[in-house]
């Protein structure tokens, strides 16, 4: 790159930022913080920061968990990217990768953006960029080449997904990135809903690893990919909520703390729901004792006649 583009790109930014943009503009705030909070120019050439092996190995030990949920997510959303020059990244809420895909022919490339492992892609380092960005703003967004804050950095084009734990927490964010110049802003607006589901995927995959014992339940929610998932435990109490769900249903953690029945959460109440939730008790204890009703009534802990006649009321004969 020739001193005019830093130059050209620098005194844009500056502009940008003198102006008051910022307040229409997400985009020029994020250069803003760049600029007056954490003191980088944009014509700054040094290299990305990297951490060492022992910090990146302690780094991406804190969300081992995540990382193990990440890995066939990771895998499908390469196979969809990586044909066109992408790589995928999954980082830390510090902006560091942790884990990476991306093809060995495109490697040397990559290393030298510092689109790899143990680099760090927090604002305050580099500015607006899509990692970086991404965390601050909290939600998913793509940084196209000349919206880098730093000019070194305006042959990108990233896109980038914020990831929730299972306590509905900022722990990671899921990028895919490309440094080729004929990436059109349009394929980026493709591969951000490819980003999107696959973010959705590894917090359900985290969220089903964090309660290994609980039945995961669908919110009943107007957008059923929103990745609305409650967790409940053999006593129907709920266990558990993402991010998406505790926004839906007005979930807060101090719902969780302490018991909460599923039915008064998803608004399953009256006698009808509760004929339907006795009834569908009867039935899998029947099918466990394979018909045999003095062995459902056993298991149930009640009596041959008292089951007889819950069945009556509930018309629960069984079936076989």
């Amino acid at each position: 790159m020739g001193g005019d583009l830093f130059g050209h790109h620098a005194d844009r930014i500056q502009a940008a930022i003198a102006s008051d943009a910022a307040a229409k503009s997400a985009l020029v705030a994020s250069w803003r913080r760049s600029c007056n909070l954490h003191r980088l120019d944009p014509a700054d050439r040094s290299p990305p920061r990297y951490l060492t092996e022992t910090e990146l190995g302690r780094a991406r030990q804190r969300i081992e968990p995540l990382v193990r949920a990440a890995q066939s997510s990771l895998d499908r959303l390469y196979l969809a990217v990586g044909g066109v020059g992408c790589c995928v990244l999954l980082a830390d809420r510090d902006g560091v990768p942790v884990e990476r895909r991306g093809a060995p022919v495109d490697d040397e490339t990559f290393h030298s953006w510092g689109l790899w492992t143990g680099s760090v892609w927090n604002e305050q380092s580099e500015g607006t960029n899509g990692i970086g960005t991404c965390l601050v703003e909290q939600r998913a967004l793509t940084i196209h080449r000349d919206q880098h804050f730093h000019t070194r950095n305006t042959g990108l084009s990233c896109t980038t997904a914020p990831i929730y734990d299972h306590q509905g927490d900022l722990v990671a964010a899921l990028d895919v990135s490309s440094c080729r110049a004929d990436l059109t802003e349009a394929f980026a607006n493709l591969i951000s809903l490819a980003v999107v589901d696959a973010a959705r995927r590894i917090e359900a995959e985290n969220f089903k690893m964090a309660f290994p014992k609980a039945r995961i339940l669908l919110a009943p929610v107007a957008d059923k990919g929103s990745g609305a998932l409650i967790a409940v435990d053999s006593d129907d109490l709920v266990v558990g909520a993402t991010r998406q769900a505790r926004i839906a249903l007005g979930i807060t953690q101090q719902c969780l703390d302490k018991p909460m029945p599923a039915a008064d959460l998803l608004g399953w109440t009256g006698p009808e729901i509760l004929a339907e939730a006795e009834r569908g008790v009867l039935q899998r204890a029947l099918a466990r004792a394979d018909g045999n009703v003095s062995a459902a009534a056993q298991a149930l802990g009640i009596s041959r006649a008292t089951l007889h006649r819950k069945l009556n009321r509930l018309d629960a004969h069984k079936s076989h």
